[in-house]
């Protein structure tokens, strides 16, 4: 074989292989992909509001209501995608989900209250509402999100 053709051959298995690779990472259950959709949603959301209550962001009163009610409405959503439970390694979830469903339901209520009684009304405001999401966002994955 020339050096020009392993070259070539050299070239396309290595696409091939990169092309496998995609897809295999694709192949995430789609419940679980769901999941994780929701939980980066909250994450963002919660991120706008921390950028702003640390002073890493411009205080901005409707882009803090909205991340809030963004927050609010997604962990309303949550519960209903974990009803079943999904085996899939990309999934960060402990079995205690399925087992404690009623503590886990709960959980997620309050953070759907927390962000929705929020005040970002002002900076001052924005950092006491800012706590009690980040502790409600954290008493949940204490106890349900595996540590990566």
């Amino acid at each position: 074989m020339t050096k020009r053709r392993m070259t070539k051959v050299t070239i396309f298995a290595l696409a091939a292989a990169a092309a496998t690779l995609a897809h295999a990472a694709d192949a995430t259950d789609p419940t679980v992909k769901a999941r994780q959709e929701a939980m980066e949603t909250i994450g963002k959301s919660m991120k706008t509001i921390a950028d702003m209550a640390k002073g890493d962001a411009a205080f901005d009163s409707a882009a803090a209501t909205a991340a809030a009610a963004t927050i609010a409405e997604t962990a309303d959503k949550v519960p209903g995608l974990f009803e079943t439970p999904a085996d899939d390694p990309e999934s960060e979830s402990k079995p205690a989900i399925w087992t404690d469903f009623a503590d886990f339901t709960e959980k997620s209520e309050a953070l759907k209250a927390a962000a929705g009684a929020a005040d970002m009304a002002s900076l001052e405001a924005l950092r006491g509402s800012v706590g009690e999401i980040g502790k409600a966002c954290k008493s949940c994955h204490d106890d349900y999100r595996v540590k990566k």
